[in-house]
């Protein structure tokens, strides 16, 4: 990885501490042709056009049913790791797989009734068990009592039901292949790497990606996964790309077949980075993500079944998370565990029959549409669209109407020509419903809409509205600026996405006019400003007003400009065992091991779980100025800098990041990173920039520690 030019300065400035790792740099392939363009779009015509799908976890784990001797009742599809089974004593589980009451045509037919258009289920999940008949391993459903080609059953009962499309997840990871690495930590001692060769493995990998994708399966998209693990390269997520574009182009792949996806979060981060679409995970984009993205997430707490996990969402919260996610140009992914017999829990059957009764009447304003086209979400609800001859089609999705019965879609101005409510054959009444234009937006008036008219619609009740010509929505214009503090001075730009528009601003906080200064160039402050800009054509304004406040702040004093000759590269660690959901008082904690960390990272962390970790020591700061510092973590974490609080990222949660600024002055600061881990998935990054300048790790030759 390449340094920006304020870490460099401080590599050159501890050129007397020794022992760092030389830097590399990662060179990105290049972006798609026209070809590979074109082919994209044609794969991805049906998925766009399903917009709500099945995720099924299903698999030996769903034997023990979230449950182990000695190690509680919180596991699921991660058992093996979360338990820390051994693999001799996991493969027990292989004699008892017996699911007598799976049927594929009624798994089938219950998606159909829900509404979902394509089913994705757990071909091999991490513990490498794999649920169709695989000639690369005895590790397969076919070794067990069962004996039935899972995979097979489902392919062919997606054809018989010509709806639903067929799809598999396949996992990168895999804690029982013997070439897979790394190990677990925890049985690192009792299944050492030696001997182990990841190329054979991945050669494992191809070769059962090339039974999955025969015609005998016939899938529509591989769902991959486990790639986060260090073995796994932005290399070889390259070279895998490229052998499922020859063995199977048709078929769909998520952007996990590589190294890009940023988190939970999903989205590809980094030119060059491979996959057709994002993939965020238990989290809705707040405005949704460029290009498709599918959000997968699970009905109550777990993937996989857990017996004991009867924290189920309501159908009107899955409901709303459809809309959402479709007025956003998403996917919904939404998982179902089936039993280890072979049958969904019941609170599934009845979500997803709820959930396809709406969607019996309402599945027009979900499927095939696209994003919708307001810069603002309303504050009642949802908005999808429908491109249409001359106009478009969009579809109010109301969760909270407003008791004027007043829909206002923020911005939009153009003319309705016809609106109707999506109705129930049992309604009673046919409603009165007129439109208007306003200063504000066009408004729907539902207020005439009454109970007989809205039987059966619950629990969202969808308007459509058709638009005549293009829609031409109020953009807010956008103040761009590198960050809101800064040191010296700081560019700003101020620019709109709308044709026909000037944008005006001002620099005292007053309310743009007609007269103020017409936005062009960039403006540089050197002082403490709130900008203020709106649209307008000729005098009329046609945009709400942007604000944005920018701060001057003095830099604060380093604690040395020079290191003391005793001090060494890296951060001081102590690492702290313990049960926690928030982060401790370390001063009341003794830690069970301590060492030196070339990186704020994991990386030589002792623990696998149920652990808290504290870096400490100085960062350089190559000059005065304003840096903006990113800590992402799973589980909490908190970063100070000079003794000061400047991220606080604590508590239980999935990989979060948080971000804020710190005006420091060039020179050595004391700084102190925490972070805890309890279960599952652990994650932790520090970045930093300067104004305008790409995020980046600080290298080792920047951190140092008095012994």
């Amino acid at each position: 990885m390449n340094h920006p030019a304020f870490l460099l300065t401080a590599i050159a400035a501890l050129t007397c501490l020794n022992g760092c790792a030389a830097d590399r740099s990662m060179t990105a392939p290049g972006q798609r042709t026209s070809g590979e363009d074109a082919a994209h779009e044609e794969r991805m015509g049906w998925w766009r056009d399903a917009r709500f799908g099945m995720f099924i976890h299903w698999g030996l784990y769903a034997i023990p049913a979230g449950e182990w001797p000695g190690k509680g009742s919180r596991h699921a599809e991660w058992i093996r790791d979360t338990a820390q089974i051994p693999v001799a004593e996991y493969e027990k589980l292989l004699t008892r797989f017996n699911p007598v009451k799976f049927d594929a045509d009624k798994w089938v037919a219950m998606a159909h009734d829900a509404g979902v258009r394509y089913l994705v289920i757990t071909s091999k999940h991490h513990d490498g068990f794999c649920l169709f008949d695989s000639a690369q391993t005895d590790w397969d459903v076919m070794s067990t009592p069962f004996r039935r080609d899972i995979m097979k059953e489902l392919s062919d009962a997606c054809k018989r039901d010509g709806v639903v499309r067929f799809a598999m997840y396949h996992s990168i990871m895999d804690w029982h292949h013997p070439d897979y690495l790394p190990r677990r930590p925890w049985e690192k001692a009792q299944r050492p790497e030696a001997g182990a060769d990841f190329d054979r493995f991945v050669t494992y990998l191809k070769n059962q990606l090339a039974e999955i994708t025969a015609p005998k399966y016939d899938p529509g998209l591989i769902w991959f996964d486990g790639e986060w693990e260090g073995t796994w390269t932005h290399e070889r997520g390259t070279d895998l790309h490229a052998y499922m574009r020859r063995i199977a182009p048709e078929v769909i792949v998520n952007n996990r077949i590589d190294k890009g996806r940023a988190g939970m979060e999903g989205e590809t981060k980094g030119a060059g980075f491979l996959g057709d679409y994002h993939t965020p995970e238990q989290t809705i984009p707040e405005r949704g993500l460029p290009g498709d993205w599918e959000t997968c997430m699970t009905m109550n707490g777990n993937w996989g079944y857990n017996a004991a996990d009867k924290d189920f969402k309501s159908s009107q919260d899955l409901i709303r998370k459809l809309c959402d996610i479709a007025s956003k140009g998403g996917n919904f992914l939404l998982n179902v565990g089936p039993t280890s017999e072979g049958e969904f829990p019941p609170e599934s059957v009845r979500l997803l029959h709820e959930m396809g009764v709406w969607m019996r009447l309402n599945g027009e304003s979900i499927y095939s549409t696209q994003r919708g086209p307001l810069t603002q979400q309303p504050a009642w609800g949802r908005v999808t669209m429908r491109k249409t001859p001359g106009g478009a089609r969009l579809y109010l999705h109301v969760f909270d109407p407003p008791g004027d019965g007043q829909l206002l879609l923020p911005g939009l101005l153009n003319t309705a020509t016809a609106v109707s409510l999506i109705q129930s054959p049992t309604a009673s009444v046919i409603p009165a419903i007129t439109t208007r234009n306003t200063p504000e937006g066009l408004v729907v008036d539902v207020s005439g809409v009454a109970a007989g008219a809205l039987v059966n619609t619950g629990p969202v009740v969808v308007y459509r509205l058709d638009i005549k010509g293009e829609p031409d929505v109020s953009i807010p214009p956008e103040i761009t600026a590198p960050g809101e503090v800064f040191v010296t001075s700081l560019p700003v730009s101020i620019a709109t996405a709308r044709r026909n528009v000037v944008v005006r601003y001002t620099v005292d906080g007053s309310e743009p006019t007609a007269s103020s200064a017409a936005a062009s160039g960039t403006l540089n402050l050197t002082t403490t400003t709130t900008i203020k800009a709106r649209g307008f054509r000729g005098a009329e304004p046609v945009s709400a007003t942007t604000a944005r406040t920018f701060t001057k702040q003095a830099a604060r004093p380093a604690a040395l400009a020079v290191l003391p000759a005793s001090a060494r590269p890296g951060l001081k660690a102590q690492y702290y065992q313990g049960d926690f959901n928030t982060l401790p008082d370390f001063a009341s904690l003794k830690p069970a091991k301590t060492g030196v960390a070339a990186a704020i990272t994991l990386a030589g962390v002792p623990f696998d779980d149920f652990y808290a970790v504290v870096y400490t020591g100085w960062v350089f700061i190559p000059r005065d100025d304003a840096y903006y510092f990113n800590l992402g973590s799973d589980d909490g974490s908190r970063l100070f800098i000079g003794g000061q609080l400047v991220i606080d990222n604590d508590g239980l949660h999935s990989l979060t990041t948080r971000s804020a600024a710190a005006p420091l002055a060039k020179g050595w600061h004391p700084i102190r990173v925490e972070m805890f881990e309890k279960s599952g998935g652990a994650d932790l990054a520090l970045t930093v920039s300067t104004p305008g300048a790409k995020p980046e790790t600080i290298p080792v030759k920047s951190l140092a520690h008095e012994p």
